[in-house]
C-alpha cells in the first residue's frame, strides 16, 4: 500500500507537548512539579522575565504551545485559560538594571527566583527549558526544548511570554519612537535605526557593545573607571572560581549561541567588522516582586 503525501505530513507534524514527562515525576512520589522558562534574555530593552507554572493532574488546556510557535493573538486568547488551569503560576522579572549589574546569568537566576517564590507552594522538582540549571536547589530536571514537548514548561513560556508583552507594551506610548509595541525590546532594523537616531531609552540594556557608540541621552551611564560587579558576561563566568569549571563552559556556549541566534532571527544590520555582543561574565525597572494571578 502506498504511503500518501498526507499521511507523511501527518506523521511529521509536530506533536503537541504533553503531560508524561510530569506524570513519569508525580508516579515518583513527586507532587509539585514546576515547568519554567525565560523570556526577554535576547532584547535590548525590558526586564528577562521567568515564567513558573505548575500543573494539575485531572485536567488540560488544549492549544498550548511553545509560545513561540503561537501569534501574539493566540497567546492572548490561551493567557487567562491556562492562568486559570494552573494550580498556581508566577512570573518574576529581572530590570533592564539588574541584567547590566549582575550580568544575564545572574539576572536569570534571580528572576527564577522571584517567580518560583511568587508560587506559594514549595517545589519537589523543576524542569527547566535547555541545559543549563538556573534555579539549582537539587531538584531540577534539565529538558533541551522542553517547551515544545514538555506541557508546564509550555505553559510557564505563554504565561511569561504575554506578561512580559504586556510590560512593553506599557512602555511603548512613553518611547513611541522605538515602537515596543511591536518589537517588544527585541532588536529589529527599525529598532536599530531609533537608537542610532536618538540613542538608547531608560529601560534600554547597557551590556550590548554597539551602545557604546551611541549617544546616552535618555540615561546616565556609570563612569568608565567604575568597577563592575564579579559576573558580569561571559568573561565573568570563564574567571569566577565560585562556579565550576563545566558550568562556566555551558554558560559560555548559552551565552554565544543565544547572540547567534538572536542577531539571525532579527536580521539586525550590524557593521562585520564589529564585535556584535558585550556579554561580560556569561553572558534587568519592572517590579521587584513576582507577578502572580489574584487570590
Amino acid at each position: 500500500m502506498a504511503v500518501t503525501a498526507p499521511v507523511l505530513r501527518r506523521a511529521l507534524r509536530p506533536r503537541p507537548p504533553s503531560l508524561a514527562l510530569e506524570r513519569t515525576l508525580w508516579d515518583a512520589g513527586h507532587d509539585v512539579v514546576v515547568g519554567v522558562d525565560e523570556v526577554g534574555r535576547g532584547a535590548w530593552a525590558g526586564p528577562l522575565s521567568v515564567g513558573a507554572a505548575v500543573l494539575p493532574r485531572d485536567r488540560r488546556v488544549y492549544k498550548v504551545r511553545d509560545s513561540k510557535l503561537l501569534t501574539e493573538a493566540e497567546r492572548e486568547a490561551l493567557f487567562d485559560r491556562i492562568a486559570g488551569w494552573c494550580r498556581a503560576w508566577a512570573v518574576g522579572h529581572a530590570s533592564q538594571q539588574e541584567c547590566d549589574d549582575l550580568g544575564m546569568a545572574d539576572a536569570q537566576r534571580l528572576a527564577a527566583r522571584r517567580a518560583i517564590d511568587g508560587l506559594g507552594l514549595e517545589p519537589d522538582q523543576v524542569v527547566v527549558d535547555g541545559n543549563w540549571d538556573f534555579v539549582g536547589g537539587g531538584r531540577t530536571q534539565r529538558l533541551v526544548r522542553a517547551d515544545a514537548v514538555c506541557l508546564s514548561v509550555a505553559a510557564a513560556s505563554i504565561l511569561a511570554k504575554v506578561t512580559r508583552d504586556r510590560i512593553m507594551r506599557q512602555f511603548a506610548p512613553h518611547f513611541p519612537d522605538y515602537d515596543f509595541d511591536l518589537n517588544k525590546g527585541y532588536p529589529c532594523p527599525r529598532h536599530k535605526l531609533a537608537l542610532a537616531a536618538m540613542g538608547p531609552t531608560s529601560i534600554h540594556r547597557r551590556a550590548w557593545v554597539f551602545m557604546d557608540h551611541l549617544p546616552w541621552t535618555a540615561l546616565h551611564r556609570p563612569p568608565a573607571d567604575v568597577a563592575q560587579p564579579p559576573g558580569d558576561g561571559y568573561r565573568g563566568a570563564m574567571t569566577d572560581p565560585e562556579i565550576p569549571e563545566d558550568e562556566r563552559l555551558e554558560q559560555v556556549q548559552d551565552h554565544i549561541d543565544h547572540a547567534r541566534k538572536t542577531a539571525e532571527d532579527a536580521d539586525v544590520l550590524i557593521d562585520p567588522d564589529e564585535p556584535r555582543f558585550y556579554q561580560s561574565g556569561d553572558e534587568p525597572e519592572q517590579d521587584d516582586q513576582a507577578i502572580a494571578p489574584p487570590g
